[in-house]
């Protein structure tokens, strides 16, 4: 056998295993049932989230704005909404009173990120059952709630030239809210307690990249062509 004949024969050998794999990852034979991408997709998911857990700092962050009383008068996009956001802010003993969807909010600004903070761990720890038992509403619309009230709240805070307080509505909004609101449902795991498993992962990803690659090439030398640059 001719040494093209030979290339080609490993590249057809190459490609035709590369796809065999690929059919086993898009097949649902692993742990849970799913394909393999499903498979590093949430594991992946699960070790974000386990590093995106910041709401014991910023509880003690917020505790800095215990006494801080904020005043603030903020639109909604509509009435309901601005009910819902009006019993979350309330709850925490802050004057609230409802003017169609607008807002005017008077109360201790630490209070207000404390009690934000307590249903923030609730929804990240995927217990979302005691928010619907506490206001009524699903997790997903006590958190939406939350999110909407500090992105309304600390423009209105940056337009009286309170700079802190806004920053600090802000970072707790995309620190701890959008975290909690996106992973919900999804178990935290630490990326140490996966180690194999994500350089298995990475390296799998090398070599099947340069599996393909191989196969290409030796297809195309064994019919006489030369890759090159």
């Amino acid at each position: 056998m001719s040494l093209q004949k030979k290339l080609q024969t490993r590249g057809i050998l190459l490609l035709l295993s590369f796809f065999v794999v690929l059919a086993v990852i898009f097949s649902p034979v692993f742990p849970g049932k799913v394909n393999g991408l499903d498979y590093m997709d949430n594991l992946f998911n699960m070790i974000s989230k386990g590093s995106s857990y910041f709401i014991p700092a910023s509880k003690d962050e917020s505790s800095k704005y215990v006494g801080t009383i904020i005043e603030a008068t903020i639109k909604l996009a509509n009435e309901a909404k601005a009910g819902q956001v009006a019993q979350l802010i309330g709850g925490g003993g802050a004057e609230v009173v409802v003017n169609g969807s607008e807002l005017q909010v008077k109360g201790d600004m630490g209070a207000m990120l404390q009690r934000c903070l307590d249903d923030a761990d609730l929804m990240f720890k995927n217990q979302g059952e005691m928010l619907q038992d506490k206001y009524g509403l699903s997790a997903q619309e006590v958190l939406h709630g939350w999110w909407v009230a500090f992105s309304a709240l600390s423009k209105e805070l940056t337009r009286q030239e309170s700079f802190k307080e806004a920053k600090e509505l802000a970072n707790v909004q995309k620190r701890v809210i959008e975290p909690s609101y996106n992973y919900y449902g999804v178990e935290a795991q630490n990326w140490k307690e996966n180690l194999w498993l994500i350089v298995a992962a990475l390296a799998f990803y090398v070599v099947y990249t340069l599996w393909y690659g191989f196969g290409i090439m030796y297809i195309f030398e064994g019919l006489g062509m030369k890759i090159g640059h």
